[in-house]
Order: C-alpha cells, then structure tokens, then sequence
C-alpha cells in the first residue's frame, strides 16, 4: 500500500569533520556515496557475491543476496510512501528482515531508526513521534504498536521483496545522515544520535580493519544486538566491509546458545558484555573450552571488566579478550585494545583520527596520572542530537564530546576506566566511587555481581549499601558480615558498606549497563 501525505523533505546534509567528501561511487572506491549502493559494488568487486553474510538459523545469505534483497527491499519501503530524507523506524529484532529494511532505507536515502524492539509501548511511540517516522518496520508481537502511523510487518516485508523491482540508489554524499540511534536512557530521555552515510566505512576501517584485523575468513558472534552502536558495527558493518560473514540471533544467546553457535559456525570474533561473560564463565567448570578453539579474539565493551574477569574469560576462550570503550555519540569505540596493543585492565588507546583529553569539571585538562573526565574528538561523533538543540551544544563543544566517562591516563598510553561522572556516590558530604568498593566486594568468592549505591535510610541520611548476586547457595547473615569485614579491612571507613542485600539479578538496560539510578531507589 502506499500513504497518502505530503512529500518529504530532501536529505539534510550535516558536515562531519574527518570524513572527505567523495566524487561519486563510480570513479572513488575509497568513498562511499549512498551506503548500500557502495557496499553492493564493493561485495561484486571483490567477487564476495557467493560468500556467506549472515546465519541465521540453518539459512546462510550470501553477500549477493544480501544486497539484492536490500534493493527489493528498498521498492517495498518506497511503494509505502518512504521519500529521500524520510525517517524509518525500525522496531526489528535481529535478522535477515533488519538487514534488507536497513539497506532498502539507506538506497532510498531515507534514514533508518533503530530502536530495541522490545521496549516499552510507551517508549516506541515516544520515539517515533520524536524521529516524525513515516514507516515503521516491526517484528512480531508489535501489531498493536504505532497505530497512528503507517506499519509494516518484517513478515510483509520479506514476502514482497523477493518479487519487487530493484530500487536505485538515491544519490547522496557521506554527509548525508544514514542512521538514528537513541541513547540507552539509563537516568533520562533517551536521545536521538545521528550518524551519516560516511561513518560506517571509518568503524570498519579505523577499528574492523586496522584494530581487529578482520578479514573475509572471519565468522562474528554479537551477543549486543543490531540496534545498539556496538553491535551494529559489529556484525553489521565489519561483514559487510570485509567480505566475512556474522550469526544473526534474534534474542540475547544462555550462555548455552552461546556454545553451540560458537562451535556450529566457528565463530573466530566474539563480542560481548561484561555481565554476559560473567555469565559464559559462570555457567561451566574449568576445563570446559573446547567448542571456542575456533575463536581468535574476543571484545568487551558496555561496562569496564570487573577485575579479574578478563583473565578468567581469556583461560576458557584461549583467546585475548580486547576490551574497548564507544558511546552512541561516536558510533563505535573511541578507545580500544588492539591486537598489537592489549592490557587487561585498561579500555586501550585511542583509536587512530581519535583524540581523547581528561578534563576535570571546569573543563581544564588534567595531568598525566590524574582522574578526570573523558572528552572525545573524531570522525565520526556526531554533529547533533535529533531535534536537541540545547542538549547537542551542553555536550558537544568545538568538535569535543562530552563523554560523562572518568578515566586515568597510564604511562603507556592506555586509559584506565572509572566509571561515569554521573555515577559517583555522596556520602556525609564526602564523595565515593562505588566501583572502588565493588572491586573488593568482588573479590569474594561467594560474589557473582555487585552493585553499591547511597541509599537514603529511614531518617533520610545517605548509607552505602551493597546490593550483591550471590554465587551459589549462601548463609545470608555470615555472608554479610564477611562482606563488611572485607571491605572494612580493605577500604576507608567511610567507603565501607553499612549493610548488604542480596537479590537475584541487578537492574540493567537491554545493552547490559547497569541502571545506577534504580540501584539508588534501593529496590527494583
């Protein structure tokens, strides 16, 4: 069908400082005009078109399917109403539908909202009112959603496309925006980020290609899913630019899924979260590695590794686990271990066209040594937050970006993380890291997660409080005063919990972040 409105606005171009503005697609293969129509006379000059791109259960696509199905896909979206500069949401879980609606949009030159399909009524239409979609694309289970505006079903999707004629790519430049993804939201709004046509060919050429070394012989697992900023450059991009192929998984992999799709496909990269890996470690003896043999490499970003994780990961893998750190403002990672440079323990270096400086709260640089605040300035941060005038100038100064991250600078270069600005602790007016507490708290044998927050007792005064996951069946009571002991030993007096909860899970976003601000309510 096709909606009847009036027709979009043409494609808003936004400068982004680093990425060259290319001739054209015909006469510049260093540069991408419009992404899909770049990435499919990639794939046939380098002669991947019978190579696998993506499993996703027993069905493997071919790169020369792929980009066909996405230039079907691109006359579907068209013949219901999308126009050069429209917005598409996408409301989609992981898989093959994703990909064609992605690259349908991109040849159109609309651009592709990626939204968590899973989330809350309330906060799709939110989303969608906010990005003015004309279309949303939806998986199963969201027929009720976006009444108010036109839908399509990936089911209708994937049955129409086989028989549409190819769309041509609409022409634009590497300026033109591609792609709106919103902030995870884990203490507001979330925030529309907008990213550009130019920006995936620098993830993959800064960090898949250079830091990672993928080539087309790699196979990619992504626990983090194709909405996120991690997981699209994951196993969206770097298969797509480097002629390897990923697993496509609809929902988050058990530790057991992870297994059986790591052995079945002879996964070489996997990425994931540190909760996830915790969980991957958890869930087996030692000993227990023999389906990764085929895994070279691991990355972990989302939150920094708890001490101690990484060795543990990097034993049952047989591989080195490169942990980075990105945000959606830059797409990517900004700072990342590498093959040739690895530290457990550091988010690594900056990546290369990354400048990263550490600022303390007045905006003045920091020495070598001290903590301050992650400020980041590359290619691919973004030129403004969706319709956020006001929050795009408090974060994004001169070409810097605000990261709200704290981190410490290493003598080798490498950046040690400390966590979010926002998620230091006040306690008797004194201020209080709570990953300085969970460390130690960690460290128990008996501590799978823990998370510690200021929690406002009976009288309204701020007590520090650990919330702890438990390994296994406990003696709450013995394994409290243990706990405190620990800490009293270890830690200053006032960093010391005053008591100790244990729950089941801890509070996280469908990315694995850990929502400090629910852990501060003191339940969930």
């Amino acid at each position: 069908m096709t909606a009847s409105r009036t027709p979009g606005p043409g494609p808003v171009v936004i400068p982004v400082a680093g990425v060259p503005r290319p001739r054209s697609v015909a006469d510049d293969s260093t540069a991408p005009g419009n992404l899909a129509a770049y990435l499919a006379a990639l794939a046939e000059r380098r002669g991947w078109g019978g190579r696998a791109a993506f499993h996703q259960g027993h069905r493997a696509w071919t790169h020369g399917e792929v980009h066909d199905l996405g230039a079907r896909a691109g006359r579907v979206l068209a013949e219901h109403g999308v126009r050069p500069g429209d917005r598409v949401l996408l409301a989609l879980p992981d898989g093959i539908a994703w990909v064609a609606a992605f690259l349908g949009a991109a040849r159109l030159g609309a651009v592709a909202v990626l939204v968590n399909p899973e989330l809350p009524a309330a906060e799709h239409a939110f989303m969608a009112e906010d990005a003015e979609a004309v279309l949303c694309v939806t998986g199963p289970g969201l027929e009720d959603r976006f009444a108010d505006r036109v839908r399509l079903g990936a089911d209708q999707l994937l049955a129409l496309a086989p028989t549409a004629r190819p769309a041509r790519a609409h022409p634009v430049d590497a300026h033109t925006p591609l792609y709106v993804q919103y902030t995870s939201g884990t203490t507001g709004r979330p925030k529309g980020v907008v990213h550009t046509h130019g920006d995936p060919k620098t993830y993959h050429d800064l960090i898949g290609r250079r830091l990672l070394r993928i080539t087309e012989a790699d196979v990619t697992l992504s626990v983090s899913k194709l909405y996120f900023a991690y997981g699209f450059g994951n196993a969206f991009v770097f298969p797509l630019f480097s002629g390897s192929s990923a697993v496509l998984v609809d929902r988050r992999p058990s530790p057991a899924a992870v297994d059986e799709l790591v052995a079945r496909h002879r996964v070489t990269l996997l990425y994931s979260v540190p909760s996830a890996y915790a969980a991957l470690v958890a869930d087996r003896g030692s000993g227990h590695t023999t389906c990764f043999a085929s895994v070279r490499a691991a990355v972990s970003a989302g939150e920094g590794l708890p001490d101690g994780l990484g060795a543990r990961v990097e034993e049952l893998l047989g591989a080195p686990v490169l942990e980075q750190i990105g945000s959606t403002e830059a797409g990517h990672a900004f700072c990342a271990n590498s093959l040739n440079h690895h530290r457990l323990g550091t988010v690594g270096r900056p990546v290369p066209g990354f400048e990263v400086e550490l600022r303390d709260r007045a905006g003045r640089p920091v020495p070598d040594g001290a903590a301050g605040e992650m400020w980041v300035r590359g290619p691919t941060v973004t030129r403004g937050y969706l319709n956020r005038p006001e929050e795009t100038e408090r974060t994004l100064a001169g070409g810097w970006l605000a990261t709200h991250d704290r981190a410490r600078r290493e003598p080798d270069g490498s950046y040690r993380h400390l966590g979010r600005a926002d998620d230091m602790e006040m306690v008797g007016g004194i201020t209080v890291s709570p990953l300085e507490v969970e460390a130690v708290l960690r460290a128990h044998p008996a501590v799978r997660e823990v998370a510690v927050a200021a929690v406002p007792d009976a009288r309204g005064s701020s007590r520090l409080r650990a919330f702890v996951v438990p390994e296994g069946r406990i003696r709450a009571a013995a394994l409290e005063t243990e706990l405190v002991a620990l800490a009293r030993d270890r830690l200053a007096a006032f960093k010391t919990p005053r008591s100790v909860v244990f729950v089941t899970s801890l509070p996280r976003t469908a990315s694995g972040k850990l929502r400090r601000h629910l852990v501060r309510r003191g339940a969930w």
